[in-house]
């Protein structure tokens, strides 16, 4: 999976969840179809008297989400800002051509009510629950910051096995010989949250594309003999590990 292939695929999806936050913190959520790609820049249409233009006027802070029939989620965590005046007009045309329906919204002049907003620097969180394990990467785009998010197992670790035998996929997994000494950020913990295999399989993991980086894991935890490791890009985040771990060794991030 790619930036490139997560953002075709919200094409295919068509209607995407936009959710803001209104002026007392609550969710606001609706769905916008008069949206453009651009490479990776998100171009997308509203009213400027509308309340989803206030709250984004306002604060910026915006989530796309998209589902497909692959039960595959899409979720895209960005700033999103009024595009340039003079490039109004240029971005409001694109999207009347390639959604006929909007002139029937805001047929003639009144069109001129239109405003578009563009999100060029974001995170996208690929989530797959048809594979077996799930299936879960996270990319940035230009300047998005990534929130580290699910859980890792500590130094505290006892090497009880409770966590690997409650992970409803697997996701955890013994350390052995040959992954002790991977301290934390460096080879084994690194390697997980960027959703590569762990050290010594072959298989590997694909890097970012040129659209975007797949992000790198930060807070790893020392690899020692006996201990547990859990493989990131297969976790499901549900905390099962995190309220059975006898010795509470378990961190949320």
């Amino acid at each position: 999976m790619d930036v490139k292939t997560c953002l075709e695929k919200l094409g295919y999806v068509g209607v995407l969840n936009f959710a803001t936050v209104d002026e007392d913190g609550g969710p606001q959520v609706r769905n916008i179809s008069a949206v453009h790609y651009e490479g990776t820049d998100i171009y997308f249409l509203t009213a400027r008297g509308k309340s989803f233009a206030r709250q984004l006027y306002r604060d910026g802070r915006v989530q796309i989400s998209g589902y497909t029939r692959y039960k595959e989620t899409i979720r895209i965590s960005g700033i999103a800002l009024e595009a340039p005046e003079e490039e109004q007009l240029q971005w409001r045309d694109i999207l009347y051509r390639e959604q006929p329906y909007l002139e029937n919204v805001y047929p003639g002049e009144t069109k001129n009510i239109d405003t578009i907003f563009v999100i060029k620097n974001y995170t996208i969180e690929y989530f797959c629950l048809s594979t077996r394990p799930i299936t879960r990467e996270y990319f940035t785009v230009g300047d998005g910051i990534l929130k580290p998010k699910g859980y890792r197992i500590t130094e505290a670790c006892i090497g009880c096995g409770k966590c690997a035998r409650v992970c409803p996929q697997k996701a955890v997994y013994k350390v052995t010989d040959k992954d002790v000494g991977n301290v934390e950020d460096e080879t084994v913990y690194k390697a997980l949250d960027k959703g590569e295999d762990k050290p010594g399989d072959k298989s590997g993991g694909k890097s970012g594309d040129k659209s975007g980086d797949k992000a790198t894991g930060k807070g790893g935890s020392r690899a020692t003999p006996n201990s547990y490791i859990i493989r990131q890009n297969n976790c499901l985040q549900c905390g099962n590990c995190f309220e059975n771990c006898p010795v509470k060794a378990i961190r949320r991030h």
